[in-house]
């Protein structure tokens, strides 16, 4: 059975021939990303004596941390080597130790406010892991992106820089498209199923299907026995939101109209759902409606402004877009909304 190799992402440059901040790596669930990484980090540390940073989403999965992380590849691995965890600041973040040294921090995004008074703790670190960083139920942070930003922030100052590179590796597997931080760096109007690897500005994306470890999860009892339902397909096909029919339903009650918006020369309506708090994309157009927002100058007339102007109401949707509160008429209106999110 084939598992992953992180080797040929580590190697590749971004869009602009830079050296990238962030790697992505996707794939189906099993594959091996998180035993290649974790492994790559400890490697790291013993060889260089290089700290790492590990990033949860939420302040509770810092409890036994040593044992999440090392584990899995000491059985693999590391048998003679012991890792440790101490709670610091409360347990607003732990520090790990290798053998009874100082190798690394965990830390939360939720705790992203409180983390900068102690930035300075952390001017070791040469690289952070957010695994799973994409939700199976699509719940994140609100204003995840804004938590995410801080924190590595807080974590590149430091060292006698006032910024330093400290890459950041995000690990997931195929669950949804419709998540902030594809939507945010541009990933989620590009990307398609058949994408193997993806380049953006100082960020490098890998999309990988191991068949054999999709044929095994398939053969497993549970599996087996619910093999007709969606999260059986996730997790044993190369699926991805946007080439199945997830959220594309339209709401019952009453609806009430917030804009008009163009993307690629096409109108599309935003209505929101009062009663069940959705926000619905279709191509019903009201023409009356005043509100009418454009992508770019060149698509821009006098009927419609720049949603640079309009920053509260992208916001605001970007906010229901977090919460996994938008529905969508077809494929073509969920890549609109994708774009506009994106701008």
């Amino acid at each position: 059975m084939s598992y992953y190799d992180g080797t040929k992402l580590l190697s590749l440059l971004d869009l602009n021939g830079k050296q990238p901040d962030i790697y992505i790596s996707t794939s189906n669930r099993s594959a091996g990303k998180t035993t290649w990484f974790s492994r790559y980090f400890v490697n790291r540390f013993l060889k260089h004596g290089e700290h790492f940073g590990l990033i949860y989403r939420y302040n509770y999965e810092l409890t036994d941390v040593a044992d999440k992380f090392f584990s899995e590849i000491r059985q693999l691995f590391f048998r003679d080597q012991a890792m440790t965890s101490k709670p610091r600041a409360k347990g607003l973040y732990h520090e790990l130790y290798l053998n009874g040294k100082l190798c690394g921090y965990a830390f939360s995004l939720n705790s992203a406010e409180q983390l900068k008074k102690y930035s300075h703790l952390f001017a070791t670190i040469q690289r952070l892991l957010f695994d799973e960083f994409l939700s199976e139920n699509n719940k994140y942070l609100p204003n995840e992106i804004i938590k995410f930003q801080s924190v590595i922030t807080s974590i590149s100052r430091g060292g006698g820089k006032q910024v330093r590179r400290v890459p950041v590796y995000l690990l997931g597997n195929f669950t949804s498209l419709l998540n902030p931080y594809y939507i945010s760096m541009g990933i989620a109007a590009r990307l398609n199923i058949n994408t193997n690897y993806m380049k953006g500005n100082k960020w490098v994306l890998e999309q990988g299907f191991y068949a054999d470890v999709a044929a095994k999860q398939k053969e497993s009892g549970i599996m087996a026995a619910f093999s007709e339902s969606k999260y059986t397909k996730y997790a044993t096909e190369k699926i991805y939101l946007n080439d199945n029919d997830v959220f594309i339903e339209r709401p019952e009650g009453k609806s009430r109209y917030l804009a008009t918006v163009v993307v690629d020369n096409k109108n599309f309506a935003i209505r929101e759902y009062p009663d069940s708090g959705i926000i619905y994309c279709d191509t019903s157009i009201d023409q009356t409606f005043p509100r009418r927002l454009a992508f770019s100058a060149d698509e821009m007339d006098v009927n419609y402004i720049m949603l640079r102007q309009n920053n509260f109401f992208l916001d605001n949707m970007r906010s229901f877009f977090e919460y996994g509160c938008f529905r969508f008429k077809d494929l073509e209106c969920k890549k609109a909304v994708f774009k506009m999110l994106s701008y």
